[in-house]
C-alpha cells in the first residue's frame, strides 16, 4: 500500500483537552502516522504475564483483568522534526505485540516486540529507544475493503501473522471509563535498557476514532514468540483508518 507522504497533520498539537496529563514540556521529536491498524485484543492470566514484565512495573489492570494485544499496521511521515519523509525510509509496515503497565504512577504501553519491514528503522529503534524491534518480512495489501496482512519475522523466530480484517461499524472514539479507552487511550510507553533501567517516551495523538472490526486470522504465533500464552478464543478487535502521533526523547523514569 502506498500512503500519501509529507500529509502530517499538526493541527493534532492543539486538540489537548482529551490527555490524562499535560503535554510534556521540551520539543516533540518525531512524526509518525499509522494507517489501517488493527486492535486484536485477549484477556490473560494476570500471574503470568506479571513474570514477564519488567522488575518495579505494575501490571495495569482494568476490572483485575489483564490484556494483551498483537496490533498489525503500516506507518507513514516516520520522520525526525523538520525533515521531510521519504517513501523508502519513512513509510513502512509494523506489527506489535503489547501489554498496559503503570510505572512511577504514569499507566502506559509495554512492548514484548515490535516487528518492522525496514531494517533501518529496526536499528534506530533498537539505539533510540531501548525497544525489542526485529526486522520482518511484511506484506499489506487492500482488497475490497479488507486489510490483507501478512508477517514474518526475519531472524528464524516463530513469529509469523497472517490474516485479513475490515471495520464493520461507525467511527466513535472511545469513552472515558470504558474498556475500548483503557486499552488504546495511553500517551507514553515503558521500557528498560540493557541495565534494566527505567525509561519513558511521551507521546501525543488525539482520540482514537475506532471502529468495531471483523478479522479473519490464519496465523498468529508473535504472542508466543514472546513467551506469552494467549487464551484460544476470539479476541475482542478494534479498528482505526488513521492515526497522526509525535513522539518525544527517551526520558530515564524518575520516581514521583
Amino acid at each position: 500500500m502506498a500512503p500519501a507522504h509529507n500529509d502530517f497533520n499538526h493541527g493534532i498539537l492543539k486538540e489537548t483537552a482529551h490527555r490524562p496529563w499535560p503535554m510534556p514540556e521540551g520539543a516533540w521529536i518525531m512524526t509518525q502516522t499509522w494507517h489501517d491498524l488493527l486492535f486484536a485484543h485477549w484477556p490473560v492470566d494476570v500471574e503470568m504475564l506479571r513474570a514477564k514484565i519488567p522488575a518495579g512495573f505494575e501490571l495495569d489492570l482494568f476490572d483485575r483483568q489483564a490484556w494483551v494485544a498483537v496490533v498489525p499496521f503500516h506507518m507513514s511521515n516516520v520522520t525526525p522534526r523538520g525533515l521531510p519523509g521519504l517513501p523508502w525510509v519513512s513509510a513502512f509496515p509494523e506489527l506489535n505485540v503489547r501489554t498496559y503497565v503503570t510505572v512511577a504512577g504514569k499507566p502506559g504501553v509495554y512492548f514484548f516486540s515490535l516487528d518492522a519491514g525496514n531494517p533501518l528503522a529496526v536499528g534506530a529503534a533498537r539505539a533510540l529507544f531501548h525497544l525489542p524491534y526485529y526486522s520482518a518480512s511484511m506484506r499489506v495489501d487492500e482488497d475490497n475493503g479488507w486489510i490483507r496482512y501478512h508477517s514474518r519475522r526475519a531472524n528464524g523466530t516463530a513469529a509469523e501473522f497472517s490474516g485479513r480484517y475490515r471495520p464493520i461499524g461507525p467511527v466513535r472514539p472511545p469513552a472515558p471509563g470504558t474498556l475500548e479507552h483503557f486499552l488504546t487511550e495511553r500517551y507514553c510507553l515503558h521500557t528498560v535498557d540493557g541495565s534494566f533501567r527505567a525509561h519513558r517516551a511521551e507521546i501525543h495523538h488525539p482520540p482514537w476514532p475506532l471502529q468495531e472490526a471483523e478479522a479473519e486470522i490464519s496465523m498468529n504465533t508473535m504472542a508466543e514468540a514472546a513467551g506469552v500464552r494467549l487464551p484460544a478464543m476470539a479476541p475482542l478487535l478494534h479498528f482505526a483508518k488513521r492515526q497522526d502521533a509525535v513522539a518525544w526523547p527517551l526520558m530515564r523514569t524518575s520516581q514521583p
